[in-house]
């Protein structure tokens, strides 16, 4: 749920900064299959860890072009690895 609002957040930031919809949009996309996943690892549900690492993945693909932007897509790409590496971590450890 930290990476529901953080990405919430950031698509929020962006859009009031620079005007910029597709901020809005990703940034609330990717805090809605964070916060989805989330429901699905609380409620013992199939593969919230694989969309959690899906969400990262999009994620870290989308702030990594735009670091040199300023500290949010830089705060962004930092935990979004973070936040991919854990849940590889535990997907690879289900798997194993």
């Amino acid at each position: 749920m930290t990476m529901a609002a953080l990405c919430g957040a950031g698509g929020l930031f962006g859009y009031t900064r620079t005007r910029s919809v597709p901020s809005l949009v990703a940034g609330l996309g990717v805090g809605a299959l964070y916060a989805y996943s989330a429901q699905r690892m609380r409620t013992g549900q199939a593969n919230g860890h694989e969309l959690a690492l899906g969400a990262s993945a999009v994620l870290l693909a989308s702030s990594v072009p735009r670091i040199r932007a300023g500290p949010v897509p830089l705060g962004l790409a930092v935990a979004s690895a973070a936040a991919g590496a854990y849940y590889g971590k535990q997907v690879y450890d289900y798997r194993v």
